[in-house]
């Protein structure tokens, strides 16, 4: 893309929510932190984030409680305000994490919101509230309970599976992005203190780049085509770019074996330089962000932080 179709997509961009503008400000600009800072303000005041804000209940939840129904419930809800950027310490979103460690927290040190399996955790809801309850900055010694949950989940293969209590033997995708967002956004909060956390996160990402993001490592298949596919919101599903955005948050070494799945986003860039978005997947939401198949802002954000953090990257090593 040309000099002059990359300022009219940050012109694009910018022109859009303070959830996406604020992420442009640091992210693609690098503006002072103050700056975009003051930006993110604005999430909790209009646009989504305020809408979403709007529609907490009286009890502190959204829809019908902490996980009904998807996509409406208050874990999701609040996955969504996190991922827009809503400011740490927002009151709203405190009030529903304290919410989680009061009703959902298991005697084994997971997140349960079922019934008589409670006692039992489950690894990808917990690495989703894991990853709320940091980003907030929720201040409460229960925390280290579903870091240490998390920890001892992880399977051999090094990633995780929320039905490793029903018999699974192999990690899954979803589960382990979802873990890997805690246990990253655990430790900016923690800080030097998580090494024991950073160490499990990094053999988890291993696992993840083993796989290319989204094929087989036995068969060398695509798993599921959805893998591939630009959502946004994710939910708790995997793709490769929700992925990638994970790996670039965090600064992680670029890897020959993500070279298809950065050419698999970058071959989505359509004509004008923007992104466009997947079909959701099913299920009521409070509305809709953005038109399916319609250019996103949430997905050319992503897309272009993405390759930014690919193309600065030195040449990529040999692979023996």
């Amino acid at each position: 893309m040309n000099a002059t179709t990359e300022d009219r997509v940050i012109a694009w961009l910018m022109d859009g929510d303070p959830a996406v503008r604020w992420q442009v400000m640091r992210d693609l600009l690098h503006l002072p932190e103050r700056t975009w800072r003051r930006e993110r303000l604005r999430v909790a005041k209009t646009g989504w984030g305020r809408r979403l804000l709007d529609r907490q209940r009286a009890d502190g939840n959204w829809g019908r409680g902490l996980y009904r129904p998807k996509w409406t419930c208050t874990t999701y809800t609040m996955q969504l305000l996190r991922q827009l950027g809503l400011p740490p310490g927002d009151p709203s979103a405190l009030r529903a994490c304290a919410l989680y460690l009061d009703q959902g927290l298991g005697s084994d040190g997971g997140i349960n919101f079922w019934g008589p399996r409670r006692r039992i955790g489950e690894a990808c809801v917990t690495g989703m509230i894991l990853a709320q309850v940091s980003w907030f900055g929720t201040e409460d010694p229960r925390i280290e309970r579903l870091v240490e949950y998390l920890l001892h989940e992880q399977m051999p293969d090094a990633g995780w599976n929320c039905r490793r209590p029903q018999g699974a033997v192999h990690s899954s995708f979803h589960t382990t992005t979802s873990v890997l967002e805690g246990l990253h956004g655990y430790a900016a909060a923690k800080g030097r203190g998580a090494r024991e956390v950073l160490a499990a996160a990094a053999r988890g990402l291993e696992f993840l780049a083993e796989h290319r993001l989204f094929r087989s490592h036995t068969t060398g298949r695509v798993v599921s085509s959805e893998l591939t596919k630009l959502h946004f919101p994710p939910h708790w599903r995997h793709d490769l770019l929700r992925a990638l955005d994970l790996l670039q948050s965090v600064g992680a070494p670029r890897d020959p074996r993500l070279e298809e799945a950065v050419a698999i986003v970058r071959s989505r860039r359509r004509r004008d330089g923007r992104w466009g978005l997947a079909r959701p997947y099913p299920g009521a939401v409070h509305f809709a962000l953005e038109a399916t198949g319609a250019p996103s802002r949430m997905n050319t954000l992503r897309a272009l932080r993405v390759l930014a953090w690919w193309d600065r990257r030195e040449s990529l090593p040999s692979v023996e």
